[in-house]
């Protein structure tokens, strides 16, 4: 025993005589497409499975010739180009959209943020202005407040 875990299993595809209408389990399926492939023209009914799907495509390709095979890679490639050049060009988007979108965030909250100083300082100097024995009127007059909130500020 080299390795406990490692099993080999020998199978003797020529041994194997199921016919398609036999074939019931994953096993047999796989044993039948094993021993038939290279006789079969067409896709049997009995291996429908989209496991399956993948088998038959490669064994088309397996069957073209040079040039064939040539077209079908440059094809390959072509397409595989394709759809790198568009993924890089999204993510490219998306940096630039993300990149905009923070620059716009951050200018927007600069401007509210000088604004909500300025409007806090008015109202500091409005209150100052109060606390020095100015009247209502001409606190309002001079920061630019309505009479209702230089009120609100003497409370």
């Amino acid at each position: 025993v080299f390795y406990d875990k490692l099993t080999y299993i020998y199978v003797e595809i020529p041994k194997f005589d199921k016919k398609e209408n036999e074939l019931v389990t994953m096993y047999d399926k796989w044993m039948y497409i094993l021993k038939n492939l290279s006789k079969l023209m067409q896709r049997p009914a009995a291996l429908q499975e989209r496991v399956f799907t993948r088998l038959f495509e490669q064994a088309e390709i397996a069957k073209f010739n040079k040039q064939e095979l040539k077209l079908y890679e440059d094809s390959v490639n072509a397409y595989r180009d394709i759809v790198n050049a568009i993924r890089t060009a999204e993510k490219k988007k998306f940096a630039e959209g993300r990149a905009e979108g923070i620059a716009e965030g951050r200018a927007e909250g600069r401007a509210e943020g000088r604004a909500e100083g300025r409007a806090e300082g008015i109202v500091e100097v409005a209150k100052k202005m109060l606390d020095n024995g100015m009247s209502a009127d001409l606190v309002a007059e001079m920061t630019g407040l309505s009479l209702e909130e230089v009120y609100s500020l003497k409370q």
